[in-house]
This record gives C-alpha cells, structure tokens and sequence, in this order.
C-alpha cells in the first residue's frame, strides 16, 4: 500500500521512509512530483499546519497523504521559533542560518534555562478530507555548540539529557526510537490500519 508524503524535506523523506518501510508501506513524497503544490503553512500550530498540508495534497493526489508540520519550541525564548522553526532566520530556510540566529538569541542563557522540545504534528488524509492527526515530542536542552554530523535541522543544538549527546549525534535508529517524529509515528500505527481501512 502506498502513502504520498507531503513534504521536499529530504531528511524527513528518509525517516519516514525508515518507519513506514518497516509497516510494509511504500512511501513516495513531493520530491517524486515535481510539479505538485507546496501548501501555504498559514496555521497557528503545528497540528493546524499538518491538516492544511495532508488535505490539499490529498484532493490533489485524489490518494492518501501523510504530512507532518515539525519544529523546536525553546522555552527561553517563550516557545519560539515554534511553527516559524523552518524559516526562523529568513524564507530561504537553512539550517545553518537558524542554528546560529538561535545561539545567538540564547547567547546570555545560562545551561539550566535552555529547556526546549521538538513537537511533530503528524495528519493523514483521505481525499474525501477526513483526517486523523496525532501529535509526538521529545523534550531536551539546548547546546552552546553544535555537535554530530547525522540528523538534519536543530538536531546538533539539541541535546538529549538522558543520553547527553544531540540528536545529531545518534544514529538513524537510535533517533526514530525517540524522536518527536518517531512518538508521533507510533501513535499514527496504532490507528492507521482502521482509518484507511486495510
């Protein structure tokens, strides 16, 4: 069974690909179409972003479409970048860009307020419009340096207590297991089979 997944970001292709791949699913994405619209993000969640992103790809692709609208909430600076995560430094959106403007703005905090979580907002729709949208998060602090080479995004800012190293410092796996994308994922299981009634 195939599911469409509405985002170009190729470092969240390959991770769903991971986790999808393994459910037996065939995972395509925007990057496979070319000429398919990119969805405005005008909503004010993540949730609200997701829905907007799964639905009209959904009417367009007239297929099931799974979309996800990710992000790093620093409790510092009153949950920012939050939804802006992507084009927190400007709308070219680069992530060497943002990690330095978020250094920057956490320069005078010290390591004990540097509280923050990655929140996913997953939303599977059907073309009739219906949808079903989980939410996943991974709490941690964030660095004063960046650190690993794997991951993509905030990933070497954001620092796993538990496991002291950053994001970008663990594996493929070792990330799915505990990522906000990887909680989102394994509560979109629980409830995939019935929505899409396979």
């Amino acid at each position: 069974m195939k599911i469409i997944v509405a985002t170009r970001n190729k470092g969240k292709v390959d991770e769903f690909q991971a986790m999808l791949g393994r459910l037996g699913y065939e995972v395509e994405s925007l990057l496979d179409y070319e000429t398919a619209p990119e969805t405005d993000e005008t909503g004010s969640t993540f949730e609200e972003n997701a829905e907007l992103k799964s639905r009209e790809a959904a009417a367009y692709f007239g297929h099931s479409v799974l979309s996800d609208d990710s992000g790093l909430e620093v409790d510092a600076l009153n949950g920012a970048p939050g939804v802006y995560s992507a084009r927190f430094a400007g709308e070219d959106k680069s992530d060497e860009a943002n990690n330095a403007l978020l250094l920057e703005k956490l320069a005078d905090v010290p390591a004990e307020q540097r509280t923050a979580r990655f929140v996913c907002a997953l939303s599977l729709a059907k073309p009739s419009g219906e949808t079903l949208t989980v939410r996943g998060t991974m709490e941690g602090t964030i660095g004063f340096e960046l650190k690993g080479a794997n991951g993509f995004g905030y990933d070497p800012l954001f620092i796993i207590p538990s496991l002291n190293q950053t994001a970008a410092e663990l594996t493929k796996t070792e990330k799915a297991a505990i990522s906000h994308r990887g909680q989102a994922l394994q509560k979109l299981e629980q409830a995939l089979t019935t929505f899409l009634g396979a």
